[in-house]
């Protein structure tokens, strides 16, 4: 085979060269784009989602193309970092924005699309800035179809594709032919797949002897071959190149041709398609080629690379979007070794393991530790209001002096990715606001205080109300909660949990989950016993959240939940301690207790901030000193953890 020949011993596995660019997806399912009233932002254009798609399954990944020097452009860099897809070659374009794709979702056989690439950044990629110490630094060079449709970028790439032939690069032609971005159709048809074209043909055929490798569908070998049907085409190609030839045949899998092509398509070696109910075919294609370069730059064999581009192809197309519906290899072993293999599997989207899996196995920023100052609290700050006789009016300045505070000590490498804040919605607005996208471990409460059964605050819809807060905020919420309460009562509190956990499933935000047992239901012999049967009972009814916040409890209780945790939930991101106005000296004797990897740090307020938070209040302290004695507070509990730890 002629990947036999891929080199080995080098930095990236694969570079992919052509289109990067944003993706709005229609958020209203049915309607026409005339009629859509939201979109979802994400990364988009085939060469990018193959380049996401291909870190996301463990290659080393990189990405060569052009962006807009602005926010959207920004994004797509920050998209790829965080899958960890090398963009050292992506170059920022001063004067061209980066590009952008209207989708809509009307039903399986409609997908209206618009793009809006009209001298656009990856248009614009400059041949100059292509490194050929980076192309001789890569296995496989995977150029896609529209970066040989204009002067400009067809220079850009056949250079890359010089580059790789000296240096015995792999390379690779995803065709992904696309009329309208050949100027081929009215603007309004870019779900056109396919318009005849003897002038693309001809453009086509002369960077067809440059590759090694081959990848199309029925209609993109057409347009390569030019012939009057499948066969022909192919042998049109075949006379120009000896490279091989995947055929895709949408749901009937995909065929190989690695030499003379056959009087007949079913001649070739093929591997069936997956049987799944399709929801949105937009990405398959990239999904496909993201599984068939992973699994031969592995060394798999065609039948084998050709079943894992089958699956991630299957995968995508029962999503919204395209490459966040990229799957991980957790998911492919599951999809593989796990899943109902019967005549007639649950649709993909009610596998509920397989969509838990797509959440929890991707990357996500890590906290090695979580410190985190709480001042979510809403009621306590109210009553100190009253008790002091200050204006209310004064809390907004207060949570913005604590967030201040924390904000000055995350410059210092000793807290890098470790310090968190808790904020509310309300008093905390302003502080939130500043807050989020700063890099801290950021909280929101969504409960209404001291609520029993569970009540949300200042919603009926939790769901809703999420839409509008930013993904990185992790919804925090608190329950008082036992396993023994009255059937009635648990099972309402239970209902609630289930709507935050199915809201939060859809929002993509993550679950905090703080559980603290009525104070007339426990001992101090019964505490912790509690905290596990509660933990283990929201386990058993099928809630998975992210963290879970927790009074303090003994050592032999934290191995207990360890242990729990890692039999119904190994993703789980960790348990924090909760502070209930403690004096210092017993939380100090609580981080002891905590002797389990579990648990990952605290998240405390008014042991902190509550003396300090009166005076304040009185006037008889100014912003510096209650910021200073507050921070200084906040400082002396990190020590406390750590020498605990």
């Amino acid at each position: 085979m002629v990947w036999s020949k891929i080199p080995s011993g080098r930095r990236f596995d694969l570079a992919c060269l052509g289109r990067l660019a944003v993706d709005l997806y229609a958020e209203q399912f049915g309607a026409r784009l005339e009629d859509v009233t939201s979109f979802a932002k994400y990364l988009g254009g085939s060469s990018a989602n193959i380049a996401f798609g291909a870190a996301r399954l463990g290659l080393r990944s990189a990405m060569i193309s052009r962006v807009g020097n602005e926010q959207m452009g920004q994004f797509l860099l920050e998209q790829l970092q965080r899958e960890d897809c090398d963009t050292s070659m992506v170059q920022r374009d001063p004067d061209r924005l980066t590009g952008l794709v209207l989708l809509g979702l009307k039903d399986r056989e409609t997908f209206p699309l618009l793009f809006y690439r009209e001298n656009c950044a990856d248009m614009a990629l400059e041949a100059a800035e292509i490194d050929e110490a980076f192309i001789a630094d890569c296995r496989a060079l995977l150029i896609t179809g529209t970066h040989l449709s204009t002067a400009k970028v067809r220079q850009a790439s056949h250079l890359a594709l010089d580059y790789a032939q000296k240096h015995g690069t792999f390379r690779v032609l995803d065709i992904d032919y696309r009329p309208v971005l050949w100027g081929l159709t009215h603007r309004g048809e870019g779900a056109n797949r396919f318009v005849p074209s003897r002038a693309v043909t001809e453009q086509l055929q002369q960077s067809l002897p440059h590759f090694d490798l081959l990848i199309g569908t029925v209609e993109e070998f057409m347009i390569a071959g030019g012939g009057s049907d499948l066969i022909d085409s192919l042998r049109q190609v075949r006379r120009l190149t000896a490279a091989a030839m995947v055929v895709k045949l949408g749901a009937d899998g995909c065929c190989l041709i690695d030499g003379a092509v056959p009087d007949q398509l079913s001649h070739a070696p093929t591997v069936a398609g997956e049987k799944i109910e399709v929801f949105n075919v937009l990405g398959a294609g990239d999904a496909f080629a993201a599984g068939l370069m992973k699994g031969l730059l592995s060394g798999q064999d065609f039948i084998a690379a050709a079943r894992l581009a089958n699956a991630c192809g299957a995968l995508v197309v029962s999503r919204h979007a395209c490459a966040p519906a990229m799957p991980s290899l957790a998911e492919l072993d599951y999809w593989f070794k796990g899943r109902d293999k019967s005549e007639s599997p649950q649709p993909l989207h009610r596998d509920h393991q397989l969509q838990f899996l797509h959440r929890v196995s991707v990357k996500r920023k890590q906290w090695p530790e979580v410190m985190v100052l709480a001042f979510d609290h809403r009621s306590q700050f109210y009553e100190l209001v009253k008790k002091t006789g200050s204006a209310e009016s004064r809390l907004p300045r207060l949570k913005s002096l604590l967030l201040q505070g924390v904000q000055e000590m995350q410059k210092s490498p000793d807290y890098e990715d470790r310090l968190g804040v808790l904020i509310d919605g309300d008093y905390g607005a302003d502080a939130l606001a500043r807050a989020t996208g700063s890099g801290l471990w950021i909280g929101r409460s969504i409960e209404l205080p001291s609520s029993r059964p569970l009540r949300f605050y200042q919603t009926l819809s939790v769901g809703s109300e999420l839409r509008s807060w930013p993904r990185e905020q992790v919804v925090k919420c608190l329950v008082f909660y036992h396993p023994d309460d009255e059937p009635e009562l648990r099972l309402e509190q239970e209902a609630r949990l289930h709507e935050l956990w199915a809201a939060t499933r859809a929002s993509g935000h993550e679950l905090l989950l703080e559980i603290i047992p009525p104070a007339d239901s426990v001992t101090a012999a019964t505490h912790d016993r509690a905290i596990l049967r509660s933990i283990k009972r929201l386990y058993n009814i099928g809630l998975r959240p992210e963290w879970w916040k927790l009074p303090p409890l003994e050592s032999q209780a934290w191995q207990d939940l360890a242990s729990l945790v890692a039999e119904r939930d190994p993703y789980c991101r960790g348990a924090v301690i909760l502070g209930l106005n403690q004096r210092t000296e017993l939380l100090v004797k609580a981080f002891k207790a905590a002797n389990s990897p579990l648990v990952k740090g605290f998240m405390i307020g008014r042991t902190i901030w509550g003396e300090a938070a009166e005076q304040w209040l009185r006037n008889q302290i100014d912003d510096q000193q209650f910021q200073t004695r507050c921070i200084d507070n906040f400082k002396t509990l990190i020590a406390a953890w750590r020498e605990a730890r």
